[in-house]
């Protein structure tokens, strides 16, 4: 960084919404204020109830808090960014939100890959699953699924932070850590091939553990009755679909980083950008709260209290 003659960059995909950037900063701060209540919501209401103390509950609180950080870490910055004239982001900053998206991403898809082997367990080895999977080794288990990404993102990271930024322009809403290597002072192509292998150390260990449990899924399920097979599905079915959401999003952040796309509208880009960073964070607290009939019980009595608490203060008051 001593070297960096550059000291911001401009996002110059904010000026695709110059003409409406308070109508986006009224969106984003909404979703961001949706993602704060529905992730500290299921949290707050499995944590107060001893009956929700279970093992795949702890991963969905694991899941939450890694929503909250990544929310938290680049929301506010692409809602102080619209607000901004010059559209402008210090390399320092960059450095850091680049950390955050990293490890952001790759602690969702470790936490996604342990959730889809609980499944596995419960499905395949119901007898042996308490002995198995006991809260404290989920809670140990998702400890490690956050320590993890940053240890290994982090190892890669700091070669990131040695390189000398000549480039002042990024055309995305964030930073990524491609985007600062192609705006390094010379050519750094020993940085994009290690970033490849770091892909493959961070992302195929987890798809190779959600296949494997998938498949011992699949291959006891065709052993059971219709009814039991019904209940299998129902239960992995918030798993499925919060895997489906984060491959989505992934895959396009993917392909824009990697490919070029410029070919592509820069409203699509947009769009492809922020699916990524907002729909998970508010499509799994939901799955996981409001599709659990257990944690949507629990979230309705909290209400019903809630609101018995707020009628007898306001008839104190009168």
């Amino acid at each position: 960084m001593d070297n960096t003659t550059a000291l911001t960059f401009i996002m110059t995909a904010y000026s695709a919404m110059e003409n409406y950037k308070h109508w986006m900063f009224c969106v984003f701060l909404l979703l961001y204020v949706i993602t704060v209540f529905l992730n500290v919501l299921l949290i707050t209401v499995i944590h107060q109830n001893k009956k929700l103390h279970q093992p795949m509950n702890v991963f969905s609180c694991a899941l939450s808090l890694n929503e909250l950080y990544g929310s938290t870490a680049l929301l506010p910055t692409i809602m102080a960014l619209l607000l901004s004239q010059t559209y402008e982001m210090t390399v320092r900053w960059c450095m850091m939100q680049v950390f955050f998206l990293h490890t952001y991403a790759a602690a969702e898809l470790c936490i996604l890959a342990v959730m889809g082997y609980d499944r596995y367990i419960a499905i395949c080895k119901p007898l042996h699953y308490h002995g198995l999977m006991s809260n404290s080794r989920a809670a140990m288990i998702s400890a490690l699924a956050a320590v993890y990404p940053m240890l290994v993102f982090g190892s890669f990271f700091s070669l990131t932070v040695q390189i000398s930024i000549c480039g002042n322009e990024l055309h995305k809403l964030y930073c990524v850590n491609m985007e600062l290597v192609k705006n390094s002072c010379s050519s750094f192509s020993y940085i994009s091939n290690v970033g490849l292998l770091l892909l493959l150390i961070l992302v195929v260990p987890q798809p190779v553990m959600i296949v494997f449990s998938y498949v011992r899924i699949l291959k006891v399920c065709r052993k059971l009755s219709r009814e039991s097979q019904r209940n299998a599905l129902k239960t992995c079915l918030p798993h499925l679909l919060s895997l489906l959401n984060y491959t989505i999003g992934s895959t396009f952040e993917i392909l824009q980083t990697r490919f070029n796309t410029t070919h592509v509208p820069i409203e699509a880009r947009i769009f492809l950008s922020l699916y990524f960073l907002v729909t998970p964070p508010i499509v799994n607290p939901v799955l996981y709260g409001l599709g659990t009939k257990l944690v949507r019980d629990h979230i309705l009595k909290l209400f019903i209290r809630y609101k018995v608490l707020t009628t007898l203060i306001a008839k104190a008051l009168v």
